[in-house]
């Protein structure tokens, strides 16, 4: 019962990471601008994302771009952009796995020790997700702080963080919260591998009586036999 119940609740924590990657990977607010200083127009906003660039003028209009060029991309994107890909299909992959996996379906059925190597290879899956997400949303995070405190950089070059960072990071908790319900558990045996005793035979046991074992003896009959079977030299 508590090993279905985890199962139910490691398959919900981990669909809301995949809708959290997923959020994550098409939002444009990774960057977004800096309103330092004075000469700053705070009535313009641009953000930047994975896919694309924004900017939104008084909270009304907002107007967005695709990028031209991947080459022309900072590093950081490039690598952000292949990883938050690879989360979302290890994610989704892991949860078909683990659907597969679970008490209350009908795949391989009779078989405890193939679901839960099932669940396991899915919790792997999580955890990979987990680790393809957090490295993307954490580097861009760290360039984003130490480009705001380069002093080479002017006021309008600066970015904060945005809201697709502090998404990404919830996403990241999620999915490694549902590898860690997938992976906590014990591997069963193998039928008759330790089955040995059953139950009932070990509750109506009783030891078979003991049988005293005397140890014949045959006295020599008389001295005549053996002098009969004695060897006799030829005279």
């Amino acid at each position: 019962m508590v090993q279905g119940v985890s199962e139910i609740a490691a398959m919900c924590v981990g669909l809301i990471g995949l809708i959290g990657a997923a959020a994550t990977t098409g939002m444009p607010m990774w960057k977004v601008t800096a309103f330092i200083g004075e000469n700053i127009i705070v009535m313009e906003t641009r953000w930047e994302g994975l896919w694309m660039n924004c900017y939104r003028q008084a909270n009304i209009r907002m107007q967005c771009k695709v990028y031209d060029s991947l080459l022309y991309l900072p590093s950081e994107l490039q690598a952000a952009r292949g990883l938050m890909c690879c989360s979302l299909g290890l994610s989704g992959l892991g949860l078909l796995v683990a659907l597969a996996g679970m008490r209350c379906t009908s795949c391989i059925q009779n078989n405890e020790w193939a679901k839960t190597i099932l669940l396991m290879v899915a919790g792997g899956m999580q955890l990979m997700a987990c680790i393809c997400v957090f490295i993307p949303v954490s580097w861009t995070g760290n360039v984003i702080i130490r480009d705001f405190y380069n002093p080479l950089l002017i006021d309008a070059q600066r970015r904060e963080l945005g809201e697709a960072l502090y998404i990404g990071w919830v996403t990241g908790a999620f999915l490694f919260a549902s590898a860690m319900l997938f992976l906590c558990r014990r591997i069963p045996s193998e039928k008759g591998s330790f089955d040995v005793y059953q139950q009932a035979n070990l509750l109506g046991y009783r030891p078979a009586p003991r049988k005293s074992t005397l140890m014949s003896y045959h006295p020599i009959s008389s001295v005549s036999s053996l002098q009969s079977t004695a060897y006799h030299p030829s005279l």
